[in-house]
């Protein structure tokens, strides 16, 4: 669930910033996954409890959904403060988030925080496109200050990366539909993740003669 954190990891620009900070890796890496895989131990744990809260029953994935919330919050709260940033994205997972996991709450249905992951993707995939339509790279706008590169490479990257995004929020409704709700967290938790995370990796690695190498000044 942790797609912000897949994509900040691969350029940090247009941020909220304080004063700019650096923080242990190591750190970094357990407040950006931290909440999903402990969302994922407690789903597996209480998935087939029923908690009653006021006189409602709640199960397990859902009481679980609504303890990734405040564990979400805090995570992200904690990077600003340490790091002195907090990028867009960061923003945009905690409001999906937020506001999805409290449609579920108030409905007591699950299919809110299912479906949150289809939104997502494809609200991401229709900004990148709608900005290709425009002849703009809408990601070069949210990450290109940490990746230098030509904006015919840009272009490509954006158009990738936005057909991926509409076939990771297909996927992502085709599974929840039709799959149980245990191999959903499961594929939402490490499967989805993994596979935009070699995307990312792969494109990369293609755009590498698109990349802008840095003045020599600033090599030594």
């Amino acid at each position: 669930m942790d797609w912000a954190g897949q994509m900040a990891r691969t350029g940090q620009g247009n941020r909220w910033n304080m004063a700019e900070k650096t923080i242990n890796p190591v750190l970094k890496q357990v407040l950006e996954l931290g909440p999903t895989l402990v969302f994922f131990v407690l789903y597996t744990r209480i998935k087939d409890d029923i908690f009653v809260i006021a006189g409602t029953p709640y199960s397990g994935f859902i009481v679980a959904a609504i303890a990734l919330i405040p564990l979400l919050l805090a995570a992200i709260a904690t990077l600003w403060y340490l790091t002195g940033k907090l990028s867009r994205l960061q923003i945009f997972t905690a409001f999906m988030v937020l506001f999805f996991g409290g449609l579920t709450a108030w409905f007591n249905d699950e299919r809110f925080f299912k479906i949150k992951t289809t939104i997502v993707w494809g609200c991401l995939s229709a900004i990148l496109t709608l900005g290709l339509l425009r002849g703009r790279s809408f990601l070069e706008w949210a990450i290109g200050d940490n990746i230098p590169m030509k904006s015919e490479g840009w272009m490509i990257f954006t158009r990738n990366l936005a057909v991926m995004f509409a076939a990771m929020a297909i996927a992502n409704e085709v599974i929840w539909r039709t799959q149980t709700t245990e191999l959903w967290v499961t594929l939402e938790t490490f499967a989805l993740p993994g596979a935009l995370m070699v995307f990312m990796f792969v494109q990369l690695m293609f755009l590498q003669k698109y990349l802008i190498e840095p003045p020599e000044d600033d090599k030594a």
